[in-house]
């Protein structure tokens, strides 16, 4: 899928996504109508772009160098992103943890597990040793009812992550950690389920997934997923926009279950206030 075909996808997904929220969660689309800049801070990264899938939701963002974090100001309220790989440096580590345990929220994408989590929050997740090939997976979401996973996939979707080239597995260490989303056939070819995993440091939290936040691609394994980016947005209740006529379902689902996925987060964030939900 070339990069002009997915940044169509994830504006159509990330528009359904926000449609479908404020029917849905009406706080929660309250909230992310008041989002600002300095709510989200993204620290780049050499792969991953978090920050495309926030720019298709139309959210603010502020965005650092990972040699920069160390010296940030930051503040409990916020979220801080860090796309992978996550080569911070022992300030910015030391800044992450200080951060976390203050009351912070922290997602995480992929290499940032060995990079980020296993020498800031010893014990809790590690990667598993055993590289993933360019893969697509179907998940499994494990609670429908979490806040994070609100809207990220109806009963009878299938929805697929994409697995970048040498995708790190997440081995979970600490009974503590909830795995929200999983993958049988993650499990059987690496050696892990976990797709999507949160667990509390202090008093804050960690939100992680395995591979690249931005999708570059899926696959269309149904029929279902092959009908028309227009009779998905019709099943939703959402109208179809230029930018799907030539896409498929499966293409926009797939974008719309990560946009649901970070909208979720972002504004659960912006809705709590010291750690507590508002």
């Amino acid at each position: 899928m070339d990069e002009e075909r997915m940044s169509r996808a994830y504006r159509s997904g990330a528009r359904i996504s926000r449609e479908r929220m404020a029917r849905e969660a009406p706080l929660d689309a309250a909230a992310l109508e008041a989002v600002q800049a300095s709510d989200v801070v993204v620290v780049r990264g050499a792969y991953d772009r978090v920050e495309l899938v926030l720019e298709a939701l139309e959210l603010p963002y502020t965005a650092v160098e990972p040699h920069q974090l160390g010296g940030a100001r930051l503040r409990p309220e916020q979220l801080l992103v860090v796309n992978c790989p996550g080569h911070l440096g022992p300030e910015g580590l030391a800044q992450v943890r200080r951060f976390v345990e203050g009351g912070g929220s922290l997602f995480t994408t992929d290499w940032a597990l060995r990079h980020v989590l296993e020498p800031a929050f010893p014990g809790i997740v590690a990667y598993n040793g055993r590289p993933t090939a360019d893969d697509v997976v179907r998940i499994e979401v494990r609670d429908h009812d979490n806040p994070f996973l609100r809207g990220v996939a109806d009963p009878g979707e299938d929805p697929l992550w994409w697995l970048e080239g040498s995708s790190y597995p997440i081995r979970v260490l600490d009974p503590g950690v909830r795995v929200l989303i999983a993958s049988t056939e993650l499990e059987r070819r690496y050696g892990e389920a976990p797709v999507a995993v949160l667990f509390r440091a202090g008093e804050g939290e960690v939100f992680h997934l395995i591979s690249h936040y931005y999708l570059q691609r899926t696959e269309l394994r149904e029929a279902r997923q092959r009908a028309s980016a227009s009779a998905y947005a019709a099943e939703r209740g959402v109208e179809a926009d230029e930018g799907m006529a030539d896409l498929f379902a499966g293409e926009v689902e797939t974008a719309a279950s990560s946009s649901r996925l970070l909208a979720n987060v972002v504004a659960r964030r912006k809705r709590s206030e010291g750690g507590r939900d508002a």
